[in-house]
């Protein structure tokens, strides 16, 4: 019996593990676009979507919906919900906010899951899509401006 309660314990811990990482900077930025929008309540959702120039392609959108099977936490006070298909391509990854940019500030995603990405940073692909494209013949030349970004 004590040996089911202990294999109980480890799993419901790792279920709360954060599948990424915010730095204080983007979680305070997304906060503040939060509340300039009126999106009380709301949280992140961060997904990958495929699509993009390198087959997978980054989205964030604000959502007030908790979606069976999410990973949920909080990061600086910012509720971050990620499904579970695209936790298992940003497992490790860090989102920070840049402000180097002369217009305006932008957001980053540097995914150590991705073994090449565009040059826009917003589309990328990983070691198991990068197989199967190798097996379809693809060439994966450059961007060629398919991400539209």
């Amino acid at each position: 019996m004590t040996i089911q309660s202990d294999v109980i314990t480890l799993r419901s811990m790792q279920e709360f593990q954060p599948t990424l990482e915010i730095t204080e900077s983007a979680a305070t930025r997304l906060m503040s676009m939060m509340g300039e929008k009126q999106l009380a309540g709301y949280g992140l959702r961060v997904f990958v979507s495929g699509g993009g120039c390198s087959g997978l392609q980054y989205g964030m959108t604000f959502d007030n919906e908790q979606r069976d099977g999410d990973a949920v936490w909080s990061a600086y006070g910012l509720q971050v919900l990620v499904d579970p298909i695209s936790a298992r391509y940003l497992s490790g990854a860090m989102i920070s906010y840049q402000t180097d940019n002369m217009l305006a500030g932008s957001f980053k995603i540097d995914n150590p899951n991705a073994v090449s990405s565009c040059g826009c940073g917003h589309s990328f692909r990983t070691r198991d899509h990068a197989a199967a494209d190798a097996d379809d013949g693809y060439s994966s030349g450059g961007c060629g401006g398919g991400c539209g970004h």
